[in-house]
């Protein structure tokens, strides 16, 4: 069974280079895309992910306001946060708010990235899963 996510950036390279480096699994399945933490909002209550990949800064409303807002919303999408700015405080209010993981857009897309998702979604890591990067 594939996973759902949705990508929320506010960078459209950005949202792409994650596309490429998932679709290049067959355990995910890219149902949507958003620009901004008040349409990502919108597209979890439309599509119910099994999980929402935020980026912290956006236009219009934030990852951590998202967040919050899906929390409540949407409790069963997984959240996981993928910004240039992770710091030790950022985790700490990341996770208040009910985010499973912070990565760094700092750090290589491939197969640690996808571990994360699959932690935030409770399933095992897949040890056949081969990811090129």
């Amino acid at each position: 069974m594939a996973y759902s996510i949705l990508i929320v950036d506010d960078n459209a390279a950005m949202r792409r280079s994650i596309r490429s480096c998932i679709e290049q699994s067959d355990e995910w399945r890219i149902c949507g895309e958003a620009e901004d933490g008040k349409i990502a909002i919108q597209k979890v209550l439309e599509l119910q992910p099994d999980v929402a990949l935020l980026d912290l800064q956006m236009p219009v409303m934030n990852g951590l306001e998202a967040a919050r807002q899906i929390a409540l919303l949407a409790p069963d999408t997984a959240m996981v946060m993928f910004t240039m700015h992770s710091t030790e405080q950022l985790v700490k209010d990341a996770r208040a708010v009910g985010i499973k993981a912070v990565l760094s857009k700092l750090d290589p897309v491939g197969e640690r990235f996808l571990i994360s998702l699959r932690n935030a979604c409770g399933r095992p890591p897949n040890p056949g899963t081969k990811v090129a990067i």
